[in-house]
């Protein structure tokens, strides 16, 4: 009896439960470090690590506490009213509205990528550039979070059936995350024309999330293949480039 609470070491289903939810959690973590990678960079380049620092904590810490409070997620998903025979549930009004602020802030930021940045016209082209404060940053990426968590909690609730497989698959993917967030960050900063793809992703997210407020279930694989087929466009763009003798 001493053993009973080490059974799952030999329970292939727990192991299976678990690897398959982690991966899944790493996959569904992509727009959440796509958003940070694009955020982050807007600040001061002594503030960027600490940034995604704290915005990755906030992610899991926002995680765990949702899936602490499991009651609460099964009643997010009930419908609250009815309009036009379509029942909304907070869960689907959380989705919309961060749909909606996925969309516009895409959008914003690929206007100041395109047309530049007007914090430094009037000082001229010498004159220091202006970064956001950090504490908006950081709200905005705790506001991100609260969405981005309630997808993966919910879809980790119905996966599992044991609380401590999901608390440690959601604790292995924001390690994996916080270890591959420094790099892609500063891939994107680096590269202009991934910038303007992580951005269209957002705008791509923006919509998915939209429709399933609505009750639109648009299967990820097409979000993600279209990130995948436009990266390894780019990638061999880029090795073209390289490629090509210089005069």
């Amino acid at each position: 009896m001493e053993f009973f609470a080490f059974e799952w070491i030999s329970n292939p289903q727990i192991w299976l439960s678990l690897i398959t939810l982690s991966a899944l959690e790493i996959v569904l973590g992509i727009d959440n470090i796509v958003f940070l990678a694009i955020l982050t960079n807007r600040l001061a380049p002594h503030q960027r690590e600490l940034g995604r620092k704290i915005g990755l904590t906030l992610a899991l810490g926002t995680r765990l506490l949702l899936l602490a409070t499991l009651a609460w997620i099964v009643k997010l998903t009930v419908p609250v009213f009815t309009l036009f025979d379509q029942g909304f549930s907070w869960r689907d009004l959380i989705l919309i509205g961060g749909g909606l602020f996925l969309l516009v802030k895409a959008v914003l930021e690929i206007h100041e990528t395109v047309e530049g940045g007007h914090d430094d016209v009037d000082g001229g082209l010498d004159a220091p550039k202006v970064y956001p404060a950090f504490s908006s940053i950081v709200v905005q990426i705790a506001l991100i979070d609260i969405i981005f968590s309630l997808d993966s909690v919910i879809t980790a609730v119905g996966m599992a059936d044991t609380l401590w497989v999901m608390v440690v698959a959601v604790v292995v993917a924001m390690i994996i995350m916080l270890v591959a967030s420094g790099p892609l960050s500063d891939f994107v900063s680096n590269h202009p024309t991934i910038k303007m793809l992580a951005l269209a992703f957002l705008l791509l997210i923006g919509v998915f999330l939209i429709a399933d407020g609505f009750g639109l279930k648009i299967p990820k694989g097409y979000l993600y293949f279209a990130l995948g087929f436009s990266v390894l466009v780019e990638a061999m763009n880029h090795w073209m480039r390289k490629k090509k003798p210089t005069r």
